[in-house]
């Protein structure tokens, strides 16, 4: 279902991939620095949670700018959560690359206004090939929103990823107060590029990993 999504004087444009039977939870996705909503690895995990019961909406935002895309992003969120269409008891917010940090970025400042209630509906976040430093500068990290979040965060990161050195957000990770969760493609770049193995077989376990530990998550909190 296609969508446009009011934003300032402009419009997002966004598509809902619908699960068959009425889902209760959502992930909000979008795209890194390049690309757009229908870049292959976001319309496979899409399709692959609807077909497991999870609606997923994803949005196209082509600011290179983390502030802009945050902006987006927030927008996206309450768009959805006053949908009529889609009654929500929450959503994950999922982000390949840049997308990833701006999805951080919304929950931490959402989580420094006490007073919103926009806390209970934001689940958890899920980065795909988090950008945690350019390519050969480890020395600066963008982990600052991550060690202020609370909720839950699966991070999926090729073991080969030039903007992701495996140690490095290992020692972040350690240093985070959220319960979080790390999923290595072995030998996978930043693409998520492996050789030997086809785009369909690594977006296979992406998509697993992303699912199993949404299902975790959601079941932890009906007990």
């Amino acid at each position: 279902v296609k969508v446009k999504i009011p934003f300032g004087n402009k419009y997002l444009d966004a598509i809902f991939s619908v699960p068959e039977k009425k889902s209760t939870y959502g992930v909000i996705l979008t795209h890194g620095a390049g690309g757009d909503m229908n870049f292959p690895h976001l319309l496979s995990l899409a399709a692959y949670l609807a077909s497991h019961g999870v609606l997923c909406l994803r949005f196209t935002c082509k600011g290179l700018n983390v502030a802009y895309r945050t902006k987006a992003f927030k927008t996206v969120v309450e768009y959805l959560k006053l949908s009529d269409d889609y009654k929500l008891y929450g959503v994950f917010l999922a982000g390949r690359s840049m997308g990833s940090r701006a999805a951080a970025s919304l929950i931490r400042q959402l989580s420094q206004n006490d007073d919103d209630d926009d806390d209970d509906f934001i689940r958890g976040l899920i980065c795909l090939s988090y950008p945690l430093h350019r390519p050969k500068l480890q020395s600066k990290l963008r982990d600052e929103d991550l060690l202020f979040i609370r909720c839950p965060v699966l991070f999926v990161s090729g073991s080969a990823d030039e903007m992701c050195e495996k140690q490095l957000l290992e020692g972040v990770a350690s240093k985070m107060k959220a319960p979080k969760k790390i999923h290595w493609i072995d030998k996978a770049n930043h693409g998520m590029a492996v050789k030997g193995r086809t785009t369909d077989d690594v977006m296979e376990e992406i998509n697993a990993q992303v699912f199993s530990w949404l299902r975790e998550n959601v079941e932890l909190e009906h007990k």
